[in-house]
């Protein structure tokens, strides 16, 4: 009896260090879904309109990172390509589609989210799916963390779905060095 009540005290003091680190942080932005912040790094949501580029440029963010498909009801990547220049922001679309990643979407914005310049970064997608996979994936190959860990951080971003789950473990294990 004493084992399993020092077990459940290890393991709520483990539950609650890890959400004390917690580095993420929700708030609420006039024209974009799900917004949320790691620090002063990066920032995941769903979609934005052209009109909340300049708050995003008031946080300090360097360039805004579109997943979305140009096809997507509601997606206004020219309008919002506009936006981010008279921001004065960068803006890279890079459309990935849920249902079919395509690797080479990965392999693009790995390169340019460690491109001089673009950080921090806001990303964003519809929902916040895809752009937090893709911080997931870039946590886990770029910056070396653990599988569990970077999944975990990104997780807190946005939720991720299982078929990007698999889609980012996958590109995570054959690209890890």
């Amino acid at each position: 009896m004493k084992r399993v009540v020092l077990l459940c005290t290890l393991l709520v003091i483990g539950v609650a260090v890890v959400f004390a680190q917690s580095q993420v942080k929700k708030d609420t932005i006039p024209g974009i879904t799900n917004f949320a912040q790691i620090e002063a790094t990066v920032a995941c949501a769903g979609a934005a309109t052209p009109a909340s580029l300049a708050e995003i440029k008031k946080r300090g963010y360097k360039a805004v990172f579109n997943l979305r498909l140009p096809t997507e009801q509601g997606a206004d990547i020219d309008g919002e390509a506009a936006a981010a220049k008279a921001a004065g922001i960068n803006f890279i679309h890079l459309p990935l589609n849920a249902a079919s990643p395509d690797p080479t979407v990965v392999d693009n914005f790995l390169k340019a989210i460690t491109t001089p310049g673009n950080q921090p970064a806001f990303i964003h997608c519809a929902s916040g799916n895809r752009a937090a996979a893709m911080w997931f994936i870039k946590r886990a190959v770029i910056d070396k963390w653990d599988n569990d860990r970077a999944l975990a951080e990104a997780s807190e971003l946005g939720t991720i779905s299982q078929p990007m789950k698999t889609f980012a473990l996958s590109y995570i294990d054959s690209h890890k060095k």
